[in-house]
């Protein structure tokens, strides 16, 4: 009567399907040890008797219900052919997976798809991202980069206070290249609220700035080209007295880039004119100046302020 109603439970269970065959062998197995025959139990839970009989030869043979984990197919790429993938991805970050998959055809001299060799790049746990952008640098560049940081490498962090950090920045007014993910439905590809928003020339805006670790300087916007007689106005309308209210009239270092109205002769002639003293700086490098992060923190709030306008206006 228990028996029965043990097969009556496992009928009516609701639980995952595993759960349910191990219950299920569980069940033939104790019908066995009591007593009953195969064809009985076959019969009590309408099921073929070759069925029954393998459950409960695997238990007579091994002393357990459970199901050994099958072989499965042994895999196209054996150890030896994944260590030579992994070789060849690092040193090809550019390819495509097509042509990784021509390579793997042609050197492993086997038949593989482009989806097996995916899945065997992520086995060999590599991932494709998107890249990020860094200024190219040469081998002179890094040179002079490692000579700069010699340089400075035994500056105090009261020297560092003293320098005035300036730079330019555009700022797009119509962010071109918006929307490279969004979430539809594959019906809502035409939908215009899934489309990829994309602007030749966008609106901009050139914006010069300086700060220091006495706290931020003048902000202006410019007007026009950049060059350098635009350049020397803005030192004199800007640069200066930012200087003067950020460190009363105590010594201090001007850094700048070397764009082409920074470098010009008549910039140069005019710091030489005002006795600044200027900062050295390596070629191709906007990584090196903390004024960089100010400009990423504004941008960021401007986009979330046009995306919060455009929720509106929507």
């Amino acid at each position: 009567m228990g028996i029965k109603r043990a097969s009556q439970s496992v009928s009516v269970s609701q639980k995952p399907r595993w759960e349910e065959d191990h219950q299920f062998h569980h069940c033939c197995a104790e019908r066995y040890q009591n007593g009953v025959t195969q064809r009985k139990i076959a019969k009590s839970f309408k099921l073929s008797s070759s069925t029954v009989h393998n459950i409960i030869k695997r238990f007579r043979e091994s002393g357990t219900i459970t199901v050994r984990k099958g072989q499965g197919r042994k895999t196209l790429l054996d150890a030896r052919d994944l260590r030579a993938l992994k070789r060849l991805c690092t040193s090809n970050r550019n390819a495509t997976f097509k042509e990784i998959t021509e390579w793997a055809q042609e050197y492993f001299q086997k038949a593989s798809s482009v989806n097996t060799i995916h899945r065997a790049i992520r086995h060999c746990q590599l991932k494709l991202y998107s890249a990020k952008r860094k200024p190219f640098l040469s081998k002179l560049h890094k040179l002079r980069r490692l000579h700069w940081t010699r340089g400075h490498l035994k500056w105090s962090v009261a020297k560092w206070k003293t320098v005035l950090w300036s730079d330019e920045s555009r700022f797009e007014v119509l962010y071109g290249t918006q929307g490279c993910h969004v979430i539809r439905t594959r019906e809502d590809k035409d939908n215009p609220s899934c489309y990829q928003r994309s602007v030749q020339n966008p609106a901009s805006l050139m914006v010069w700035g300086c700060m220091s670790a006495c706290g931020m300087g003048s902000l202006h916007v410019w007007k026009g080209t950049i060059n350098a007689e635009n350049y020397v106005q803005v030192l004199e309308q800007h640069m200066l007295p930012s200087r003067r209210h950020l460190f009363q009239g105590r010594p201090c270092i001007f850094q700048q880039d070397n764009a082409r109205p920074h470098s010009a002769a008549i910039t140069t002639s005019w710091l030489r004119r005002r006795r600044i003293r200027v900062l050295k700086w390596p070629d191709c490098s906007p990584d090196l100046s903390p004024i960089e992060n100010i400009w990423r923190i504004i941008k960021r709030k401007v986009r979330q302020r046009i995306e919060r306008l455009r929720r509106l206006n929507s």
